[in-house]
């Protein structure tokens, strides 16, 4: 099997699943239910999942589809501040609309109580090289300080998001995800602006 073709059967895996815990609940979706949404087979699905569990980790990687659809626009702006921002609204508003707090609650869980791999920090994630690329970016035009390096300020950056994630799964969605980052945000990116 072709990387490309291997890649592709993991990533419709990985959407139906997540389609299906979001329209039925994770409790209610079964490993058969996944295969059949995904029209793959059961030998896929246990090639690259030990469980319906394990499954929970790949959400980042779902997150990884969407800044890979987003990337053309985000790379497009001109001001570095301005892509940050947008790539976060997009990504908050896809959290909000189609992922299920309790599957973010279960994904922050499973990061924290993990021996093994913590996806959230793979830095070989799509997130954390077009978070590279903006802030190279925006460092080369002279919108983004250099007294930080381009890796810390991706540190920081995605320590952020991060944050309100978490609070906002702390406070059971109690607030708007988009919103509460649209206002706490511009705090740090204001600190990273070449001013």
């Amino acid at each position: 099997m072709g990387k490309k073709n291997s890649r592709n059967t993991k990533g419709k895996i990985v959407s139906a699943a997540w389609k299906l815990f979001y329209e039925q609940g994770y409790d209610d979706t079964t490993v058969d239910d996944i295969i059949t949404a995904s029209e793959t087979s059961k030998g896929s699905f246990y090639h690259y999942f030990d469980s319906k569990d394990s499954l929970l980790g790949s959400l980042a990687y779902l997150f990884d589809e969407k800044y890979e659809e987003l990337e053309n626009q985000v790379m497009g702006f001109e001001n570095c501040i301005d892509a940050l921002i947008f790539l976060n609204k997009e990504l908050f508003d896809m959290i909000e609309t189609t992922v299920d707090l309790e599957l973010i609650k279960r994904l922050y869980s499973t990061q924290l109580l993990t021996k093994s791999e913590k996806q959230l920090l793979d830095h070989n994630r799509v997130y954390y090289k077009l978070l590279r690329k903006i802030i190279i970016n925006g460092q080369s035009n002279g919108s983004i300080t250099k007294e930080q390096s381009v890796n810390d300020i991706v540190k920081y950056y995605a320590f952020c998001e991060r944050a309100i994630i978490y609070d906002w799964c702390l406070c059971n969605g109690d607030y708007s995800l988009s919103d509460s980052a649209a206002n706490l945000l511009p705090f740090f990116l204001n600190r990273i602006k070449n001013l």
